[in-house]
């Protein structure tokens, strides 16, 4: 298993809707809204680094009102 963090920016106020469409993608085990420099942290697991591309990349990425994502994968 692929355990991966995303560090999410986004411009919106629609806070639940992003979460929510955040946490419906399959491979996603929690979406956190958090204060700073980014406003959501996704946690992952799956299995390849591939599968972390696709999720974000087509995922989160195509999710109305996202500016930016960082992703982090787990050296453990």
């Amino acid at each position: 298993m692929v355990t991966a963090y995303v560090l999410i920016k986004a411009n919106t106020s629609e806070v639940d809707r992003v979460k929510s469409t955040i946490e419906s993608f399959d491979g996603i085990e929690r979406a956190d809204v958090v204060a700073g420099d980014v406003d959501f942290i996704a946690t992952l697991s799956v299995d390849s680094p591939a599968a972390v591309k696709d999720i974000v990349a087509t995922g989160i990425g195509s999710i109305d009102g996202i500016e930016d994502t960082q992703t982090y994968i787990a050296m453990t």
